[in-house]
């Protein structure tokens, strides 16, 4: 099931199933549940997709597949390591990354990301699955000169348009093995399987949920395979992500 958060024309925000071409409205109730009116139909091309989650908080986790450490030619790390992106760094399918003029090098990073589905803090990773409403594309963008400068993440991966998202939250997949590859210009960037991923799906909620309480609708993005590199304005970057969709944004 492919759930997305649209727009149609300057009407509110709505919540519906995606089943190509056709959107049936739905509702996301607290516990993760999804209901949904089939007898409204609305077709894709009457509606503005949006990021198609309400976050409190977007939580990433760095180095993370083992294709890309090789590349970097690092050891494993232990335990995940983590940080954050603000919400107002979110941006939908679509939408425009701006370029900040304090930065001459900014970067791509495409992403399997997760989605809470219901609120849980101290969970187990076997009790992980049941907390996760879905998984979707994240583009993990950073202004790496900066990141090298201040020596930490915050500045460099904070900028407003820094975090797209999308299009849709798939419901129905194994996260452990999706094909994800990242195009720029339709040119294959990035290219692994989440097979390579160092702490799988479920580990990291579970390892997450116990620094900091998960509420439904909160983002857990899972790391970049190798191939990461930089943009420029007038560039097209894509996450593509097996079973999920593409998410297209326009550098400017």
């Amino acid at each position: 099931m492919k759930i997305i958060k649209f727009r149609k024309k300057n009407g509110p925000s709505s919540y519906g199933i995606l089943e190509y071409p056709n959107i049936y409205p739905a509702e996301i109730s607290p516990s993760g549940k999804i209901s949904s009116e089939r007898k409204r139909v609305l077709d894709i091309s009457e509606a503005h997709l949006l990021v198609p989650c309400e976050p409190s908080k977007v939580v990433l986790a760095g180095l993370n597949y083992k294709d890309h450490a090789a590349e970097l030619g690092m050891e494993l790390p232990s335990e995940p390591v983590i940080f954050l992106k603000p919400i107002s760094s979110l941006l939908p399918t679509l939408g425009n990354i701006i370029c900040p003029g304090m930065s001459e090098r900014v970067e791509y990073e495409g992403e399997m990301a997760v989605v809470i589905g219901k609120k849980c803090k101290d969970i187990s990773e076997k009790d992980a699955a049941g907390h996760i409403l879905g998984y979707t594309c994240l583009n993990d963008i950073t202004a790496r000169d900066l990141q090298k400068r201040d020596g930490q993440w915050t500045r460099s991966k904070s900028f407003d348009t820094f975090c797209p998202v999308g299009p849709v939250i798939e419901t129905e997949m194994d996260p452990m093995n999706a094909e994800i590859k990242l195009m720029l210009n339709g040119k294959i960037k990035q290219h692994s399987n989440t097979s390579n991923l160092i702490f799988g799906v479920n580990y990291l909620v579970s390892f997450i949920s116990k620094v900091m309480t998960l509420y439904a609708g909160d983002i857990i993005s899972t790391g970049t395979p190798p191939g990461v590199g930089p943009v420029k304005i007038g560039d097209e970057v894509a996450v593509d992500i097996e079973n999920i969709g593409r998410l297209v944004n326009k550098v400017v």
